[in-house]
């Protein structure tokens, strides 16, 4: 047994036609949206360490948690980000983004944990991480 449907043509012609356009920002288009934050960031090696600088704007200094297990480092932090514009007493616009962002990676060689050093300055954590002296191998006796 066939099944019979009816369709308005005109219903998918003008589907979304009358729908109001979010207005985003002051000229109304994606180019002023407020980003997703995200953790930018440049490692760096010498012989002796590897030197990260990780941008985090607006970003309390508590707010940032740094792990290391072995080669692998992972940066993570709470962001809290508003923006009003208001005329007078009239909020015009608020905008609020509340969330975590985190980065992970893996570095050629072992961290020596005991060492590492963290600052940050300005939006900007900077990480000293000494490699870790490689160890010789060593040979088994077999019984």
């Amino acid at each position: 047994m066939s099944n019979i449907l009816r369709r308005d043509p005109f219903d998918d012609l003008f589907r979304g036609f009358f729908v109001r356009p979010v207005e985003l920002g002051n000229t109304g288009n994606l180019a002023n949206a407020p980003e997703t934050p995200s953790i930018r960031m440049d490692v760096k090696e010498n012989p002796d360490a590897f030197l990260v600088h990780a941008e985090l704007p607006g970003v309390k200094k508590e707010d940032i948690h740094v792990t290391i297990d072995g080669n692998l480092v992972s940066l993570s932090a709470e962001v809290k980000q508003e923006k009003e514009v208001k005329d007078g007493e009239r909020v015009l616009r608020a905008e609020r983004y509340y969330g975590k962002v985190s980065r992970s990676f893996q570095l050629a060689q072992d961290i020596d944990d005991d060492k590492a050093a963290a600052k940050f300055n300005d939006g900007v954590l900077e990480l000293t991480l000494p490699k870790r002296a490689a160890s010789a191998s060593k040979r088994l006796a077999i019984d």
